[in-house]
């Protein structure tokens, strides 16, 4: 990774922490809600998501502090979803990032009703971010709930627990990621590009561009269940395989997830070269996200 990139990623998630930590403390609500809430979102994730965002919204030359909330308001709604997913329920995960997911820190009560509050807070973010105009706020809202909805990241989580113990496609299998996965990541990058005022072109490009970044992500998430250092990725190696879940290295073999991986890459590099914008961060991001080992 390039230190360029290195730095770049540490004043980010620098920023976002302590955006995230002010914002939550200062949430008037019963303390053992605020602590589940604080737990999950302090469990050491990488930010990609709110960090993508702000890139997508600096390309077209905008300083990021007025995309903040709406960066903060995404990071709260994948950490909901990461708690929902660790539940008995859907995964049964014991551990999150190397620490005990939330229901087994807390109870499985606390658990749901800190995913619900993160998910309803992040709205209240949006609706009252300063720096927004009322139609923003409206467009940001609509983005937002679309891709964390039944036509977004739900959909594809339902669709994720159908495809467990059969085989499917690797049609099938796309599609689940890019509504699990990419539709966030999507989001991240749409509605950072919408807000620093790009061209219907420009955003058709990026839209693309994040569909193969979904892609990426997911790919990589399975090669490193089955040879990641669980030290590093914070949660059990083979986890999928134990779930029967539907993944690109049962589908395709391990080498053959690694070639559709980096098909993956180039297609989304393609896709930036057409969004007519200085996208060397997005093209370094998009090498971070293929080759993380965590």
């Amino acid at each position: 990774m390039k230190e360029s990139l290195r730095d770049y990623l540490v004043s980010k998630q620098k920023l976002i922490e302590k955006e995230i930590n002010k914002s939550v403390q200062s949430l008037r609500v019963p303390p053992k809600l605020k602590e589940s809430m604080l737990y999950s979102l302090e469990a050491g994730g990488k930010r990609l998501r709110p960090i993508l965002l702000m890139a997508s919204y600096e390309t077209y030359g905008k300083e990021s502090a007025k995309v903040i909330s709406s960066a903060i308001a995404l990071e709260l709604i994948h950490t909901y979803s990461l708690i929902h997913d660790d539940l008995p329920a859907m995964d049964d995960d014991s551990y999150r990032r190397g620490k005990l997911t939330n229901h087994k820190m807390f109870d499985e009560a606390t658990a749901i009703l800190a995913g619900d509050a993160l998910l309803t807070y992040s709205f209240e973010i949006v609706s009252n971010d300063p720096l927004l105009s009322d139609k923003e706020k409206v467009d940001i809202i609509k983005k937002l709930s679309e891709c964390s909805g039944p036509n977004g990241m739900v959909g594809g989580q339902i669709l994720d627990m159908e495809a467990e113990n059969r085989n499917v496609s690797l049609e099938e299998l796309e599609k689940i990621h890019e509504l699990k996965t990419g539709e966030l990541l999507k989001f991240a990058i749409t509605s950072g590009a919408l807000l620093g005022n790009a061209s219907p072109k420009q955003l058709e490009a990026l839209e693309e561009f994040s569909y193969y970044l979904g892609l990426i992500f997911q790919v990589q998430d399975d090669i490193l269940d089955v040879i990641g250092d669980q030290e590093k990725i914070g949660k059990t190696v083979g986890s999928d395989e134990s779930n029967q879940k539907s993944t690109y290295p049962k589908l395709l073999g391990l080498k053959g997830a690694q070639d559709r991986k980096m098909d993956y890459v180039n297609k989304a590099k393609h896709a930036l070269k057409k969004a007519d914008a200085d996208v060397s961060m997005l093209s370094a991001l998009t090498d971070y996200f293929s080759e993380r080992d965590y």
